[in-house]
């Protein structure tokens, strides 16, 4: 409330404003925040208070901001399900007895739940596209250095764990990245473009002719109700004058590629706190630790030109289509007690996060990718579709997310728990 009316009197001046003056925000648990408990879902971090700002948080305060506090995450962010030994699960509001996702869990409750207008959050393996999606809000998985990381990172270079917005709407998710984004040194694969792009109005753009690919499954199992929701959204997207056709790049190698890189950033991130705290971290830190230990450099070398030609095959496919749809999530939000669904259409989950494929298959080629709400389920769970776009054009993706939120406005539709 200080810096509330601080924010006040700042206008009665008539000094310069930023762009989320007075604007109260919400910051995911795995973001620093100074003079405010970070506790990374870790029973080890309980009582930790960073003595610095993450960037983003830099950045947010720096246009005006004010940090409501911090919203619930998995531990260490490990997962889209968003519990932990330090408050527990966090429930869907669209229904209490499902998951809300994650790992930005915290965030996408805040936003449907209207104790926040927008929040920042981080994205991996999808962990701000899958809550956006299980919670009816906006959730944008911004090109990989769009967002810079830090100011102090293990992995600089890395092109798998970025930051970036999410909302109640596209409009809101575009301002905050335009906030977000923008270069700066300590980051060396920060991208040399103002964020001031984001904060320009997002309407107007003619969709007419523009080719859009729709999946046909990717080789995945889905939940029948996803696809149904998802196969009704080709009349939107051709009531706004998009060619939609049937169609999807092949991603031979993304789990592989995906996987070991994933374990790779853990076990230098978890291994020396399994080693000194073991009985401290649960059994998914203990797995990527485990393998992790277990990567040579020859095998790393090998995925990593794997993973090149698996970016080559997008960038070509992605000449033919200027954006790829899909639907976020392979199932709707599943019970908050389950650790992750065991199976999807009969065929066995092998491992806590098999299940998250249709959004870690994108993180591995690095395309930007929009989750924006789409349907309900007939039991009343939202769903959201991913729109997809080629490399570094985040504001091509907004732009058509936005042109698909108005013709729907499925987001409108909030939880009656509120």
């Amino acid at each position: 409330m200080t810096q509330a009316s601080a924010a006040d009197e700042i206008i009665a001046n008539g000094k310069p404003l930023g762009p989320l003056h007075g604007l109260p925000v919400a910051v995911k648990d795995l973001t620093e925040t100074m003079g405010i408990r970070t506790t990374y879902g870790s029973p080890l971090f309980r009582d930790y208070v960073p003595d610095y700002d993450a960037l983003v948080v830099e950045r947010m305060k720096n246009s005006g901001a004010i940090v409501l506090g911090k919203t619930n995450t998995p531990e260490f962010g490990m997962g889209s399900h968003t519990f932990n030994p330090v408050f527990g699960a966090t429930l869907n509001p669209y229904d209490v007895t499902k998951t809300c996702g994650g790992s930005t869990g915290g965030g996408a409750v805040a936003l449907a739940c209207g104790m926040a207008p927008v929040a920042s959050g981080t994205d991996i393996g999808g962990s701000l596209r899958n809550p956006a999606n299980f919670c009816n809000v906006v959730g944008i998985r911004p090109s990989p250095g769009r967002v810079p990381n830090g100011p102090s990172t293990q992995l600089g270079w890395s092109t798998l764990s970025v930051s970036g917005p999410m909302a109640r709407n596209v409009t809101d998710c575009a301002l905050l990245l335009g906030v977000l984004a923008g270069f700066d040194p300590r980051s060396p694969i920060s991208i040399e473009q103002h964020g001031s792009q984001f904060l320009q109005p997002l309407g107007g753009r003619n969709f007419k002719g523009v080719r859009v690919a729709m999946i046909k499954d990717l080789g995945l199992p889905w939940e029948p109700g996803v696809m149904a929701a998802f196969s009704a959204q080709r009349k939107i997207l051709e009531s706004l004058g998009c060619i939609v056709e049937e169609a999807e790049p092949e991603m031979q190698d993304a789990n592989e590629c995906f996987l070991a890189w994933r374990h790779w950033a853990f076990e230098l991130q978890l291994g020396e706190t399994v080693d000194a705290h073991p009985d401290k971290v649960n059994a998914y830190g203990h797995w990527h630790v485990e393998e992790g230990r277990k990567l040579t450099g020859p095998y790393l070398s090998r995925v990593e030109a794997k993973r090149t030609a698996l970016y080559q095959r997008m960038r070509k496919f992605m000449e033919d289509y200027e954006f790829l749809i899909l639907p976020v999530n392979q199932v709707l939000p599943f019970d908050v007690n389950a650790r992750y669904p065991a199976e999807i259409a009969g065929v066995k989950m092998e491992n806590y996060i098999a299940w998250m494929k249709s959004t870690y298959y994108i993180s591995s080629v690095g395309n930007p990718a929009l989750s924006v709400p789409c349907a309900f389920s007939e039991t009343g769970l939202p769903i959201g579709i991913q729109i997809v776009g080629r490399h570094h054009d985040d504001w091509g993706v907004l732009q058509l997310g936005y042109a698909f939120e108005q013709a729907t406005n499925i987001g409108e539709r909030h939880p009656e728990v509120v």
